[in-house]
């Protein structure tokens, strides 16, 4: 059986690895908002990511099926996981389909809705820390958040355009 190592990312959710017969090592971010990360690494340089790939809660949960895997014990572990920190930090994109899309943020009431605090905001290759109440999202930008994982889902929803 393959041994698959798991890892705590506090605040983010749980890591999970394993090496394939090849060499190479395949990682599953599983964040606590419900997104999943899969990222491959090169047998050459552990370091390295050659690729990643997000999948959407529900992406993770078809990929899951498809190679016949089961999710009560994930379920469980991310249930557990969440109960006992309480706090989540993720990384979530806004679509263009999202309400919350060129308001600015006084306006999208997002940390009174949902608890959820918008730390900072990819956009392109610039990075907007702490953004203020006048600044406005827009369509691809990545907000980098913290709060609860309840608020990070309800947060994920609107961003997404739901």
């Amino acid at each position: 059986m393959t041994e698959i190592r798991e890892s705590k990312l506090p605040g983010v959710g749980l890591r999970h690895e394993f090496t394939t017969r090849r060499g190479d090592r395949i990682a599953v971010v599983s964040h606590r908002s419900g997104r999943r990360d899969v990222i491959f690494y090169g047998n050459e340089d552990p370091d390295l990511s050659l690729m990643s790939i997000n999948l959407s809660e529900a992406e993770g949960h078809a990929l899951s099926e498809l190679l016949g895997g089961s999710r009560v014990a994930e379920n469980l572990t991310t249930e557990l996981h969440q109960r006992v920190e309480g706090l989540s930090i993720d990384w979530l994109e806004v679509s263009s389909s999202s309400s919350l899309a060129g308001r600015p943020f006084s306006e999208t009431r997002i940390r009174t809705s949902t608890g959820v605090l918008v730390v900072a905001v990819l956009r392109d290759d610039e990075t907007i820390p702490t953004p203020g109440p006048d600044f406005v999202l827009q369509p691809d930008d990545t907000a980098f958040v913290v709060g609860p994982p309840r608020g990070i889902k309800q947060l994920a929803a609107l961003l997404r355009g739901e």
